[in-house]
C-alpha cells in the first residue's frame, strides 16, 4: 500500500491576528495537488487555532503544537487534548525538540503524550530527532531509536501516528540534511519499526522530514524512498509553503 505524501507547516510562536489572516488566504488560494495524493495540516500558535480551523480551506487540516500529558484539571497554562478535539482540532505535534530541549520534556514523558493523545482520537505528528554532538559521536540511531521505543511501548496502533525525523541541527540553522543522510535514518527508522513493532506498521508509518525544508531542497529531498513528507518549519508561513506541498507531483512528473 502506497504512503500518502504528508506535509505539515509548524508555525510555531509566530504571527499577530492579522499576519495568520494573510497566511490562511494565502494557503486558501494556492494551487496544490489533491488531497487524495498529499495531506496537507497546518499548525498555529493554540490561541490562533479557532480562526484557522473555521477559515481554512476544507482540503487542509488543522494541529495544534502541542497538549498535556492527561486530561485537564489543576494545570496552569497547559491546553488539553480533550479541549482540542472539543474545539474539532484533529491533529496535534507532539515531542517537537524544541520543547525536548527548552522545556526538558523526556522521550517517556513524550511516550505518555502521544498514547493519551491517541486515546481521545487525535491523530499525531511525533518528532524525533538527535543534536549535532549526538551525530559527530555517531549516535543518531541509539538516540532516534530510544525516543520511537518510548512511543512503542504506550502506543498499540499507529494508524494515527505520523513520525517526524527531524535533526535538531538542522532546525532553524539553514543546515539540511542531505538527501542521503535523511534516506539513510528514515530506512534505518523504518528497519526498527519493523523489527520492533511488526511488518504491517513499519509499511504503513509515515516518516516525515524536517529541518530548514524549502522550495529549493525540497523536491531532491521528496525523491527519496523513505521520505513521506515534510514538516515544515519557517517555511510554512511564505509563499514557497505551497512549493514544498507540490514536490513529489514535481518530482514524478520529471522522472
Amino acid at each position: 500500500m502506497a504512503r500518502k505524501f504528508f506535509i505539515g507547516g509548524n508555525w510555531k510562536c509566530n504571527g499577530t491576528l492579522e499576519e495568520v489572516k494573510k497566511i490562511v488566504s494565502m494557503l486558501n488560494e494556492a494551487e496544490i495537488p489533491s488531497e487524495n495524493v498529499v495531506e496537507v495540516v497546518v499548525s498555529p500558535p493554540f490561541v490562533f487555532l479557532p480562526l484557522v480551523e473555521s477559515s481554512l480551506r476544507p482540503d487542509f487540516q488543522v494541529a495544534a503544537q502541542n497538549c498535556w500529558v492527561r486530561k485537564g484539571g489543576a494545570f496552569t497554562g497547559e491546553i488539553s487534548a480533550e479541549m482540542l478535539v472539543n474545539l474539532g482540532i484533529p491533529c496535534v505535534i507532539l515531542g517537537h525538540s524544541e520543547r525536548r530541549s527548552l522545556l526538558n520534556e523526556s522521550n517517556e514523558f513524550v511516550g505518555d503524550k502521544v498514547a493519551h493523545a491517541l486515546s481521545v482520537g487525535l491523530k499525531v505528528i511525533a518528532c524525533i530527532g538527535e543534536t549535532l554532538q549526538q551525530r559527530e559521536s555517531g549516535s543518531t540511531m541509539a538516540v532516534v531509536a530510544a525516543q520511537t521505543k518510548a512511543i512503542a511501548d504506550k502506543v498499540s496502533n499507529w494508524a494515527n501516528v505520523v513520525l517526524a525525523y527531524e535533526p535538531v541541527w538542522a532546525i532553524g540553522t539553514g543546515k539540511v540534511a542531505t538527501p542521503g543522510q535523511a534516506q539513510e535514518v528514515h530506512l534505518e527508522l523504518r528497519k526498527w519499526l519493523h523489527d520492533s513493532v511488526g511488518a504491517e506498521v513499519a509499511a504503513t508509518t509515515r516518516i516525515i522530514y524536517g529541518g530548514s525544508v524549502n522550495g529549493a531542497n525540497c523536491r531532491e529531498l521528496a525523491a527519496q524512498p523513505d521520505i513521506d513528507g515534510f514538516l515544515v518549519g519557517g517555511a510554512s508561513l511564505k509563499p514557497e509553503f505551497a512549493d514544498i506541498i507540490r514536490s513529489l507531483t514535481v518530482m514524478k512528473s520529471q522522472l
